[in-house]
């Protein structure tokens, strides 16, 4: 994730051992009994990217809990985000004084199911994808896209963003995209000064689909 992120943002990727690393009790005490393991494992590397990414910055380290729905709460001063799929794991931080979020998401490098392809793209998406190269699943690259565009909205926003409320133009030779909020959900945007359009970063290869994006502070 570091090539997708500004110098602002410190990264941490999870190495073999973070997966099964030590939790603070207020960690733990988001998991309870019923966690199962991959739950558990996914929790587990996250949190320990995340302590890591905090000394990143040069600050101590600090629980992460969980809000009820699960997003991570971070310590005062800091804005930050996790994402984990299968084997992969990796947390992003930085200053609040610096950027107003961050939002990234990994997915394994696969195609979307038809069901789920059609809960996330736009028609107009579905079009401009059939004229892009091949060999790349650009609709799972457009999953992850909105799942970093939503994960950079929701903590300066605070409601729902739905995969049609963000329609998105991809650059794939820069590796760039601009994702552009439905004008329904513009009056709580502008409400928090928040642009219109968030743009970001993405990177296909053999194993995985990766999207990050920022929002400035100011």
């Amino acid at each position: 994730m570091r090539d997708l992120l500004p110098p602002a943002v410190a990264v941490a990727v999870a190495g073999p051992a973070d997966w099964s690393g030590e939790l603070l009790p207020a960690e733990r005490a988001c998991l309870g009994d019923r966690a199962v393991a991959g739950r558990r494992r996914d929790f587990t590397a996250g949190r320990v990217c995340a302590r890591r990414a905090l000394a990143g910055l040069g600050l101590p380290p600090a629980p992460i809990p969980s809000a009820p729905d699960r997003s991570p709460v971070w310590p005062a001063g800091v804005v930050g985000t996790i994402t984990h799929t299968r084997d992969y794991c990796a947390a992003a931080v930085a200053h609040a004084a610096e950027l107003r979020s961050v939002g990234m998401d990994a997915e394994r490098h696969r195609s979307l199911n038809p069901g789920v392809r059609r809960k996330v793209c736009l028609p107009e998406e579905e079009a401009e994808l059939a004229r892009l190269p091949a060999g790349v699943p650009w609709p799972t690259v457009l999953f992850s896209i909105k799942e970093t565009v939503y994960k950079a909205w929701w903590p300066v926003v605070g409601t729902w963003l739905d995969f049609h409320d963000a329609r998105v133009t991809l650059d794939p030779d820069a590796g760039t995209f601009t994702a552009r909020i439905a004008p329904g959900r513009l009056d709580a945007a502008l409400a928090t000064d928040l642009p219109a359009s968030i743009d970001g970063r993405f990177a296909v290869d053999a194993d995985l689909v990766r999207s990050a994006a920022v929002l400035v502070t100011g």
